[in-house]
C-alpha cells in the first residue's frame, strides 16, 4: 500500500518504481524509548525551544521509518543540485533530504527538516520542486506549523510529555506521537495560510535566484494531477490550484 500523506499538494500518485511505506498515522511511535512521563494540563507551557525538539523527535522517526534517499542514488543527487547552497534559509537551518516514496508530496518541519518525495520529483521541473520547498518552508517560517503544535497541545489537557534528565528540555511521550501526526502535520492548514505560503514561495525563488515561473506552473501541473478538487480533500477547502496559478501569474505580470 503506497503512503498517504498531506501537505502542499495530496494529490493522485504518479507511477514510480520506488519503495512505499505505511501511512503517516502509524509511522510515529518511539517504543519505549521515554519512561518518565507526567501529564501536564496547560501545554501552553511548552517553550518554542521544546516545540522544535518535538518537530525533532518527529523528523527523526520519519526518516526512521521513511526510505532515506542515500547520497549517491539518483532522487538524492538531483535534490541536491536544484537546492546547492541553500543549507540556511531565512535564519532557518535546513535538512533537505529526498524519500524514495511514490507520494507527490513534500513537507517541512519546525526543526528545518525539508522531505521531498520521489514521487513529487518524478513529475516536477526543477524549478517546480523549488517552489513546492519554499512554500513548505513558508508554513514553518510563518509559524503555521508551529501555531497548529500549540494549538492541538492546549487542546489536550491530559498530553504526556516526558522530561530529560537535566530537565530543560520536554519531548513528546511515545503515546502522543501518533495522536498529534493528524493534528499538525497530516491535516490541511487554511486558506489563508495556503496564500501566505504561496507569497513567502515567490518571494523564496526570487531570493534564491530560481526560475519563478515554477510556481504558477506547479499549480498547474497539480490541477491537472488532480482533475480538479473533486476526491481530493486539501483541494476541496483551500484555493483550487487554478486559481492559485492564476494569482501567482498575476503577482509576475
Amino acid at each position: 500500500m503506497k503512503t498517504k500523506t498531506v501537505s502542499f499538494c495530496k494529490v493522485v500518485l504518479l507511477t514510480a518504481a520506488i519503495a512505499t511505506t505505511v501511512p503517516l498515522q502509524a509511522q510515529f511511535n518511539l517504543g519505549n524509548a521515554l519512561n518518565s512521563v507526567k501529564k501536564i494540563a496547560d501545554a501552553v507551557t511548552v517553550s518554542d525551544g521544546e516545540i522544535v525538539a518535538m518537530f525533532g523527535q518527529m523528523s527523526d522517526e520519519m526518516d526512521r521509518m521513511n526510505p532515506v534517499a542515500p547520497p549517491d542514488d539518483p532522487y538524492a543527487q538531483r535534490l541536491a543540485a536544484l537546492t546547492a547552497g541553500l543549507d540556511n534559509y531565512d535564519g532557518l537551518n535546513l535538512d533537505i533530504k529526498a524519500y524514495r516514496v511514490a507520494d507527490v508530496n513534500a513537507f517541512a518541519m519546525g526543526d528545518g527538516t525539508v522531505r521531498v518525495m520521489a514521487g513529487l520529483m518524478d513529475g516536477f521541473e526543477d524549478n517546480e520542486i523549488q517552489c513546492v520547498i519554499g512554500h513548505e518552508i513558508g508554513h514553518v517560517k510563518l509559524e503555521h506549523s508551529v501555531k497548529r503544535m500549540k494549538s492541538a497541545l492546549q487542546q489536550d489537557a491530559a498530553l504526556s510529555i516526558a522530561s530529560t534528565a537535566s530537565g530543560d528540555v520536554r519531548q513528546l511521550a511515545d503515546s502522543e506521537l501518533g495522536k498529534l501526526v493528524g493534528q499538525v502535520i497530516d491535516a490541511q492548514y487554511s486558506q489563508a495560510d495556503e496564500t501566505a505560503a504561496d507569497d513567502y514561495a515567490l518571494t523564496f525563488m526570487r531570493n534564491n535566484n530560481y526560475d519563478v515561473q515554477g510556481c504558477p506552473s506547479a499549480m498547474d501541473k497539480l490541477a491537472a494531477l488532480s482533475g480538479g478538487a473533486g476526491g481530493v480533500a486539501l483541494l476541496q477547502t483551500h484555493p483550487s490550484p487554478q486559481t492559485r496559478a492564476r494569482r501567482m501569474r498575476r503577482q509576475l505580470d
